[in-house]
């Protein structure tokens, strides 16, 4: 028996249009959250690579749910004024984000950023 596979068998996972929540009742389904891609998008959160992760955690450096929302509104103001690689600095946290991606690459905390240059950046944002 062969391994071929035929154009149209193979299948990378399940794709799907965005929708809202969705309640089933009886035969049909009903759109019980009507919200747009965009605010669907736009309430994304903030995600860490696993190199931002490592960072973190060995710089001891603990970021609360709340604090992790002022800075991913921060990221959503970023976008909207077209950024694409953003250094954003909270308290005393540097890190650099990809905007698009909502996604912290990298973070160093005040004693790690001392007589570091920042490149490849296009914004930077200050999170009150």
């Amino acid at each position: 028996m062969s391994d071929r596979m035929l154009v149209g068998q193979l299948a990378t996972g399940i794709t799907a249009p965005i929708q809202g929540n969705r309640a089933v009742v009886g035969n049909r389904s009903q759109a019980a959250d009507q919200t747009s891609f965009r605010e669907i998008l736009s309430r994304q959160q903030l995600k860490f690579s696993h190199h931002a992760e490592q960072r973190l955690q060995q710089r001891g450096i603990t970021l609360l749910p709340e604090q992790v929302e002022r800075i991913a509104s921060a990221v959503e103001q970023a976008a909207a004024k077209g950024a694409k690689d953003s250094l954003v600095l909270f308290k005393d946290i540097a890190m650099i984000v990809s905007v698009p991606n909502r996604t912290v690459v990298t973070a160093m905390d005040g004693s790690s950023m001392k007589e570091h240059i920042f490149t490849q950046i296009d914004s930077a944002v200050v999170v009150g």
